[in-house]
């Protein structure tokens, strides 16, 4: 099982991505040992995470999230239409 995730950083940027082992992955995040753009805004902290049943749909939609604008993020993090 993969998860696409959405945290939300210390200067309240949006980081968007996939993991099998979530809890793992934000340690990295928060440990300096996750995504270099991500390095000088921790302490990150999950806002969404849904799951997917393969890695390829994980990535896919990781794209698409990472695509869109921060008011449609905040929509699906809110659980919005």
């Amino acid at each position: 099982m993969w998860f696409v995730y959405i945290v939300k950083c210390r200067d309240e940027s949006f980081y968007t991505g996939i993991t099998t082992d979530i809890i793992r992955r934000l340690s990295e995040h928060n440990s300096k040992k996750g995504a270099k753009s991500v390095r000088s805004k921790i302490p990150v902290s999950l806002v969404y995470i849904e799951q997917q049943l393969d890695q390829n749909k994980a990535a896919r939609r990781e794209r698409e999230i990472k695509g869109w604008n921060r008011n449609k993020k905040i929509r699906l993090i809110m659980g919005l239409p």
